[in-house]
């Protein structure tokens, strides 16, 4: 596995405000918030980004998705809108190579977001 600074937070090397874990996952509050409620979802599976999981990663995927919309709710930001982004590369933002989806609400989002 990676020694990204997200494999250190699943190893407990470094603490993280986790809102949601399971087997499969973990999410916990970003700690440079772009918004009132900004979570990271991660897997505890190494994949660096969308673009490196296969047709087996399928189920993963689906889960994580799911883990978002419960985070949403757990934050309050479900019925009144939420923003799911995934950075893939170094030309999209992602600065950590460790797969990981934004959960972003509390506020009104513009667009386009980049």
């Amino acid at each position: 596995m990676s020694d990204t600074i997200f494999v250190k937070i699943l190893r407990g090397e470094i603490p993280a405000d986790i809102v949601y874990e399971d087997e499969h996952c973990i999410a916990f509050r970003d700690v440079n918030p772009q918004a009132p409620v900004h979570v990271l979802v991660i897997p505890r599976k190494d994949l660096v980004n969308v673009a490196t999981a296969t047709a087996e990663d399928a189920p993963l995927l689906g889960h994580l998705l799911n883990v978002c919309t419960t985070v949403a709710e757990k934050e309050g930001i479900k019925d009144t809108g939420f923003r799911i982004v995934a950075n893939n590369g170094s030309e999209a933002g992602q600065t950590v190579d460790h797969l990981h989806f934004h959960v972003l609400g509390g506020r009104a989002m513009t667009w386009p977001p980049g």
